[in-house]
């Protein structure tokens, strides 16, 4: 399912749990449904959409769509599940 609206986290900063006590600051941007059109699962061919499938594997992230496009603090542009993000 689509997001109608823009996540609560758009245009912030966040800091992501990497795992094994590393954190990592995250610019969000917006629900990756909203920015790329369609489900991160049917983004054939997208690098962004590909890293985090395999990430997601390996942590055993949801497999849902609650995941955020944004980009770490060397600009690179990343996906990250909700549930990776610190209250």
């Amino acid at each position: 399912m689509m997001h109608t609206d823009a996540s609560p986290l758009a245009g912030k900063p966040v800091q992501v749990d990497l795992g094994e006590g590393e954190i990592a600051y995250f610019n969000v941007e917006d629900w990756w449904d909203r920015v790329a059109g369609q489900s991160w699962m049917h983004s054939n061919g997208n690098p962004a959409a590909l890293k985090y499938a395999v990430r997601g594997a390996i942590k055993r992230l949801p497999l849902d769509d609650e995941v955020v496009y944004g980009k770490w603090l060397n600009g690179l542009g990343d996906l990250v599940h909700v549930s990776e993000v610190r209250a």
